[in-house]
Parts: C-alpha cells; sequence; structure tokens
C-alpha cells in the first residue's frame, strides 16, 4: 500500500477500500471517499465500486484498519522534541546511569551554550536521591545544565546555570540541597530556554510533528504559557504549523486575569488556557493537597483547601485561589474565550470548582457550560468534585499513561499520598459515569507520545474500578480532543467531518469490556458495534502506515 505525497493530495478525490473502517456511519464499513479535505462518504465493499471511476486514486487498504487520527490533548511540543533530539534521562535506572548520560551528552554538545535534558525520576533509583549541584559540576566541567524531573515541575541545575540568574536564591522554591522549584525553577528554566536558538526550536518543533504524525496523531494542543515556554516559542510552533504539512496545533496560552486573556488572543491561542498552575505536582511534592504528603510529615500549606493565598508547605503549593480562578473565567467569559486551568491536587481541584462555580453565579451558568473550560491533569478528585465538574461542564482533559507510570501499591503515587489516597486518583470511570467529557493526552515530555498505549492504560487501570471500556477511551483520544476545543463535528469518520485518519497493521479486531470482565469481548458481527484493536496487556499495538490531515497524508511509513 502506498500514496505519493504531493502539495494537492488534500484536494483530490480519494477512494480508500479493502479495508475496516472504524465509523459509526456504518459498523461494517470496509471503504471511504475523502473529496476536498473532507470524510465524503462511507459504506460496503459492494457499493465502493460506484464511486472507482470517480475518483482520482484508489487506494487499496489489503485489510488495513482506518480509524480518525489521535488528537493529543496536553503537549508541549518544543520540550517533546528537544527530548527526542537531545538528553533524555527517562530510561536511567540510577543516578549513577543518569551522571554517565550526562558525562555523554556534554561531550556530544561542545557547542550548546546551555545543555538540557529531561526525564530523571529519582523516585524509581536505588537510594531515592537526585543530583546534587556539586556532582552536576563535575561532570559538566562547569558550563551551564538544567535538567527537568519528569513531571516538569522540579529541576536541578549546575552552578554556573544559576549563576546566570541573579537572586535566585532568594526566589520562593530554591533549596540548596534540594531540586528547584516553583518561583526558583521557573526563573532558571527561562534561562535556560533563552540560550535555545531559534533553529535549535524550529528542528525540535519539527521533530515533534513528525513523530506525532508518525503515530497516527493528527492534532495536538500545545499548552504554553509565560513561565513554560515563551511568547516565540509559541507563536513559531504556531507559524510553523500553519506553514508546512502536519498534524494540526492548537495552542493555549496560560496566563491569568484581563492582561493574560488579551495575550492569549493576541498570541493567536484557543483559549487562555492550559498550564494555567493551581499547583505543581505529585513527584515533586507540589501539587495542592487537603491533606499533607505522606512522605513529607503533616502540616498545612498555606492556601490549603481551596480558599486561602498562594504557598508552599507540606501540603504542597498552591499558585491561584478560588477567587483568582473567578477573575480568570469571568474575564474569558468577557473576552468569548475558553478558560482552562492544571490542577492535580484534591485542594487545588477544588480551587478550581470554587472558583468557576463562583464565575458562573457572575456571568450566567449557560455561558460558563457553553465554554468548555478544562482542567488538566484533574488527578484527585472526589465525588463532589466529579459532581461539580458534570454540573460547570468541565472537560477534564487527563493523561491515562500517569496511571500506568506511577499507579499501583507500591508507585509513587503510593509513596507520596498512600496507597489507600493513591487508589482514589484518575477515577475515569466515575468521570463517564457523571457525564463530564473527557480528553486524552500525554503531557509530553512527562509521558512519551503512544496514543494506543494511552487507550490501553485507561483500559487497563491499575485501579480496577477506574477503568473504562476500549472504545470509550478511544473516543476521549480522539473525538473528546475535539470536543475539548468547541468542535462536534470531527474526530470521526463520517460525511462531511475533517478527513483526518490514520491506517494501522493490526490484529483481530474486537470489543473489550472494563473492570473484572476485562477478558470479556465480542466479535459477534451482530452487535452492531465497530470493533477495535486488542490493547491487552502484552498484546502487540498497531502500527500506523499513514496519517492524514485534511485529506493531505502528513506521514507514510517506508515500504509500505
Amino acid at each position: 500500500m502506498s500514496e505519493r505525497i504531493t502539495p494537492e493530495s488534500g484536494h483530490r478525490t480519494v477512494l480508500l477500500r479493502g479495508g475496516e473502517v472504524h465509523s459509526p456511519a456504518d459498523p461494517f464499513a470496509t471503504a471511504m471517499v475523502v473529496e476536498r479535505g473532507h470524510v465524503a462518504w462511507v459504506g460496503s465493499e459492494g457499493a465502493a465500486d460506484a464511486f472507482a471511476d470517480g475518483v482520482d486514486e484508489v487506494v487499496d487498504l489489503e485489510g488495513a484498519l482506518v480509524t480518525p487520527a489521535f488528537t493529543d490533548a496536553h503537549v508541549h511540543t518544543t520540550a517533546t522534541g528537544l527530548a527526542l533530539t537531545g538528553l533524555d534521562l527517562s530510561g536511567a535506572r540510577s543516578l549513577d546511569e543518569a551522571l554517565v548520560l550526562v558525562r555523554e551528552h556534554v561531550v556530544a554538545r561542545p557547542d550548546d551554550r546551555v545543555l538540557l535534558g529531561h526525564g530523571w525520576d529519582a523516585a524509581r533509583w536505588p537510594g531515592g536521591r537526585p543530583p546534587t549541584h556539586a556532582e552536576l559540576d563535575e561532570v559538566t566541567g562547569g558550563r551551564p545544565l538544567y535538567l527537568t524531573r519528569i513531571d516538569v515541575h522540579s529541576a536541578v541545575a549546575s552552578t554556573a546555570l544559576l549563576d546566570l540568574v541573579p537572586g535566585v536564591a532568594d526566589a520562593a522554591g530554591f533549596h540548596a540541597d534540594a531540586p528547584l522549584t516553583a518561583d526558583a525553577h521557573h526563573a532558571v528554566r527561562a534561562a535556560a530556554h533563552a540560550a535555545v536558538t531559534p533553529r535549535q526550536r524550529a528542528d525540535a518543533q519539527r521533530a515533534a510533528l513528525r513523530h506525532a504524525a508518525s503515530l497516527g496523531i493528527g492534532s495536538v494542543h500545545e499548552c504554553a504559557g509565560p513561565t513554560i515556554s515563551g511568547e516565540d516559542d509559541f507563536t513559531s510552533l504556531l507559524r510553523l504549523a500553519g506553514e508546512e504539512a502536519g498534524p494540526r496545533v492548537v495552542g493555549y496560552w496560560a496566563e491569568q486575569g484581563a492582561e493574560g486573556v488579551a495575550r492569549a488572543r493576541e498570541l493567536g491561542a484557543a483559549g487562555a488556557a492550559g498550564d494555567l498552575f493551581v499547583d505543581g505536582a505529585l513527584g515533586s511534592h507540589t501539587a495542592w493537597l487537603c491533606e499533607g504528603y505522606a512522605d513529607k510529615g503533616t502540616g498545612g500549606a498555606q492556601g490549603a483547601g481551596g480558599v486561602g493565598g498562594a504557598g508552599e508547605g507540606a501540603c504542597g503549593n498552591s499558585y491561584l485561589t478560588a477567587a483568582d480562578v473567578a477573575a480568570h473565567v469571568t474575564a474569558c467569559a468577557d473576552a468569548g474565550l475558553q478558560a482552562g486551568f492544571h490542577a492535580i491536587g484534591d485542594a487545588a481541584v477544588t480551587a478550581v470548582v470554587d472558583g468557576v462555580r463562583a464565575a458562573a453565579e457572575k456571568v450566567g451558568l449557560a455561558r460558563v457550560r457553553a465554554a468548555r473550560h478544562r482542567v488538566e491533569h484533574a488527578e484527585m478528585l472526589t465525588p463532589e468534585t466529579i459532581a461539580a465538574f458534570a454540573e460547570l461542564g468541565l472537560t477534564a482533559s487527563v493523561q491515562p499513561a500517569f496511571d500506568a507510570l506511577w499507579g499501583g501499591e507500591d508507585g509513587m503515587y503510593a509513596q507520596r499520598l498512600g496507597a489507600e489516597r493513591a487508589r482514589t486518583l484518575n477515577p475515569y470511570a466515575a468521570l463517564l459515569r457523571a457525564g463530564v467529557p473527557l480528553a486524552f493526552g500525554s503531557d509530553s515530555p512527562v509521558t512519551p507520545l503512544d496514543p494506543w498505549g494511552t487507550v490501553r492504560a485507561a483500559a487497563f487501570h491499575r485501579t480496577p474500578g477506574h477503568r473504562v471500556s476500549v472504545r470509550a477511551a478511544f473516543t476521549a483520544h480522539t473525538r473528546g480532543g475535539w470536543r475539548a476545543v468547541g468542535r462536534d463535528d470531527a474526530g470521526v469518520l463520517v460525511p462531511g467531518a475533517p478527513a483526518d485518519y490514520a491506517v494501522w497493521r493490526t490484529g483481530e479486531l474486537l470489543v473489550q469490556a472494563p473492570d473484572d470482565r476485562v477478558a470479556r469481548w465480542s466479535t459477534d458481527p451482530r452487535s452492531g458495534t465497530p470493533g477495535l484493536p486488542d490493547l491487552s496487556p502484552g498484546a502487540d499495538l498497531p502500527v500506523c502506515l499513514r496519517t492524514v490531515v485534511g485529506g493531505q497524508p502528513v506521514f507514510v511509513r517506508p515500504n509500505e
């Protein structure tokens, strides 16, 4: 199976036939017609004969599966590209191994003004200790180095980089013998990213988008902001995505209040949303909790419970109050933009819910619900906050790979919270039962771009009661991402929808069920439910053969 990529591909009429087309329009479809960048028809092999003479090209699928392209609803594109092309420490199994990788990177990049790396996770290392300034100074030979923890909410840096940030030792979150967090981390990150040249940045963005396309991802939601990546990074990414064939990029700009909303509109963002931090992350002890961390003693953080001010303490970090959230949502309503917040801990999620509800009392519940405001991550939920999400029309933009990586009785969640609290995290089934819209993503480079792995992680959640069906998880990673940006007409292969699709080599198609009956499936065609690949743990994941966006191929696997 092959198709030549040309600039005119998106305007041609193409018939795909001889495969399996995953479409609610026809659960038994084997063929599809694409015309002018949209799906024109789906149906049976026999009916496809009527179209064969009137199209520009016929593609024989040779039994392959066609699905809507995936949408990754939370990505940091440049950071993903830098991790793909640079120093990735996510595979380091110990501190010593990480330091060896750093030393090799230093030798390989003699001209970099600042050395960048990502992905270390001391919680998985023997001894559980991150590298010290002295160790980094020794392996770098005194060069500036910035290394983010896997959750990107803390980092370690060499002395030479710290010296480039005046006053950093007096900033909140500076710790002489521990990773940087909060304001200190943001300042050091800004200094490190300022050293990335425009060419390095463009190369990283292209690498990330090419990689996404090779995995069947047709759209990514870029979560940017002044403390994350900067305006130049954001605008250059949107420009590149508009000029070059590849996945669609929907940009969110996380800046607070009326000024932030105005800046988001000026920069071309879809909303003043994304990683507008209400708190940090569990792995860095900066997620904002109602009760203290199990591995840090007890005590209250300033602002704990969603009603106080910003602070840092035994319950984590709080960056925005409920009043701040309300003011931001109100400003977004006045501007006609979507709002959104990063909230992981239960206190942070409560602050978001309280703030959005206060805004709804001011501008009207209907306006709030219509805007489909987003909450990124939303890991520590209670029955009350889940009900509030449904009431307020909030979209939960979540990352199932977090549970696969950090869940379980002995995982990082259990280390930070204790096993009982850890079991409550990422309750996808309860969210769906309540009617809360889900949009799946990776938070790459926190976890890799891996759409089928993400669907598997949700269907085989480490806590059985939180599992959802493969079909529901697939929908959250395709149509869910489009709905999260206000589009109900996309992410599904039906006539009139954008022709964003992927072609897969895979095995038998199944209808898999969640919970303790996860081994139960039906291949009975009388069920009328379109099948999906077997995602049981250990089964081979589908291989992407082609990704098409707006009718234009953006990836074709070589020799296929």
